[in-house]
């Protein structure tokens, strides 16, 4: 990524997590808030509105997917020791500059997953939140969104282009099958290795499934609120809007051809969290 293009993606981030801040300057401007959280998760599980609900406490700030972050992970998802600090700089900046260093600062880009060992190692006050949805459920929604269809054309606010080309997160030996993959299987492939990735975590992140958010949010209030040591009462209410009827929309919304090839791809994964 160019120099320009970074600095361009650091002010329209800083810009918008500038305007979710609120309050005064002099509760912008205090100590720095090492406490960060990382809201990870495949894409379309869900992430965005746990993001946007712990980033309406009060004290804390949702900084969105911090686009410079997405655009260099896939770089930083590989091998070397550079990852942290430069997650640590790409984030003290995007607060320094949208002046919310003093906020609990809640960071969603769903790849940060891959590099949340790093992440921690930058931030070791921060918590990770792993949130975990049913695979036949993602694979429904992001054959909507099209972002890894092979008809689908240019590219997110990162500059990380859709289509079916095969991102850093597909097996090297795999890239050429994940082209040539059906939509629905290289949906299913995703799911597969973002959970993989968040489940790797073990005790370092806390797991949260969607469909028991959305069927018990106080439960799940109560449970995130003393692993975050967050408010539970505002939290449970953020929680209680999360959309129940999507769960399961699998079973109407899949033809027995797409499930075939969520199953050949991730079968073994649904089978171990219990989906299926």
């Amino acid at each position: 990524m160019s120099a320009l293009r970074s600095a361009a993606l650091e002010l329209r981030a800083a810009g918008r997590v500038a305007v979710r801040g609120g309050g005064g300057l002099r509760e912008r401007l205090g100590a720095r808030d090492e406490r960060l959280v990382f809201v990870v998760g495949c894409p379309r599980s869900g992430t965005t509105f746990l993001g946007r609900s712990l980033g309406s406490l009060p004290g804390f700030v949702d900084l969105g997917e911090v686009p410079t972050l997405k655009a260099a992970i896939p770089e930083l998802a590989g091998p070397g020791e550079g990852a942290a600090p430069q997650i640590r700089r790409i984030l003290d900046r995007t607060r320094r500059y949208g002046l919310v260093g003093a906020r609990r600062a809640v960071e969603q880009t769903p790849e940060t997953v891959f590099v949340a060992a790093a992440a921690l190692r930058a931030y070791p006050e921060a918590r990770v939140v792993h949130l975990v949805r049913d695979g036949r459920d993602v694979t429904c929604s992001l054959l909507e969104r099209g972002w890894l269809s092979a008809t689908r054309t240019g590219a997110d606010d990162a500059g990380l282009r859709y289509g079916p080309d095969a991102r850093f997160w597909v097996e090297t030996e795999r890239r050429d099958e994940f082209r040539r993959a059906s939509d629905a299987r290289r949906a299913a492939w995703a799911w597969r290795r973002y959970v993989s990735a968040g489940r790797a975590l073990g005790e370092a992140a806390h797991e949260v499934r969607y469909e028991r958010l959305a069927a018990e949010p106080d439960a799940v209030a109560a449970e995130l609120a003393a692993y975050l040591d967050a408010a539970e009462a505002p939290l449970a209410a953020a929680l209680r809007g999360a959309h129940a009827e999507s769960v399961g929309r699998y079973a109407t919304d899949l033809g027995p051809e797409q499930l075939a090839d969520v199953e050949a791809e991730a079968g073994g994964l649904l089978k171990t969290l219990g989906y299926a």
